[in-house]
């Protein structure tokens, strides 16, 4: 009375849910052919990174710990590496030691300054496909590819390595893992305050929400720097403005991303 013989269930790339897997035990189905999850290396770099008990100078490392977090969240397999410090030599022995991941992702070392040396490492190995994007913040990440490996170059800045993660490896995970890449749940709330954006640049606002009320409010975070991960951390989402619009004026209705609740 519950599954007719030949009824057809699921479709391939349907991402299986625990009430689906009841029903292919209730049928006998011992085994079902499914999608391996993508491995994922995640290597931060930094010679001024640790793990605790940071001395003067030193910050303890973040961006690689958080980047992990949301590869498992999206679909993939992540391998946490200990930190590299900005040494040519030790950044490509750790990328090619990594090179059998189908995706590898790094933090920190990405813009122009002197100790940024991943784009020099990846293309003296392979070749830098993409570096710097417009994004605010988050503007300069690289793409390459070494053999046949992808990698992702974050940069250092723990908000913009959290902007580039979502818009631009999010998408990767989801299309080597086979799933579908849903956009995230938004709210529709009025801006009590204005934002600036710069003309060219697509900007992503840290918000914080007011629900109490008919109609919902979102104030921007006062501390917005890309390195004050709170921002991030204690805001209820953000507002995307698109790289053609000056930013908003106040009193506009504005769609919030909640980005930090999509899978």
């Amino acid at each position: 009375e519950d599954v007719a013989e030949g009824q057809h269930l699921f479709d391939p790339g349907h991402q299986l849910r625990p009430s689906d897997l009841g029903l292919i035990k209730s049928i006998a189905v011992d085994t079902v052919e499914v999608f391996q999850r993508p491995t994922v290396s995640v290597i931060p770099t930094g010679e001024e990174l640790v793990q605790s008990d940071p001395k003067p100078g030193e910050i303890i490392e973040t961006n690689g710990q958080t980047v992990s977090q949301y590869v498992e969240r999206w679909g993939g397999e992540p391998t946490y590496r200990d930190v590299v410090t900005d040494d040519e030599e030790a950044l490509a022995t750790a990328i090619e030691c990594d090179l059998d991941h189908d995706l590898l992702v790094t933090t920190g070392g990405s813009s122009v300054g002197e100790r940024d040396l991943l784009p020099a490492v990846v293309e003296e190995l392979g070749e830098v496909v993409v570096h710097g994007v417009a994004l605010k913040p988050g503007h300069p990440v690289a793409f390459g590819r070494i053999e046949d490996t992808p990698i992702l170059m974050l940069p250092g800045y723990p908000v913009a390595t959290i902007v580039n993660a979502v818009q631009l490896l999010r998408p990767a995970l989801k299309r080597l893992a086979h799933l579908p890449a849903t956009a995230p749940p938004t709210t529709e709330a009025r801006l009590d305050r204005k934002i600036a954006s710069e003309i060219g640049t697509r900007s992503f606002v840290r918000v914080t929400l007011d629900t109490d009320g008919d109609d919902p409010t979102a104030t921007p975070t006062r501390a917005s720097g890309s390195g004050v991960l709170s921002s991030v951390a204690l805001s209820d989402g953000w507002v995307v403005v698109p790289e053609d619009t000056e930013g908003f004026d106040a009193g506009r209705t504005v769609a919030v991303e909640h980005w930090e609740w999509s899978q």
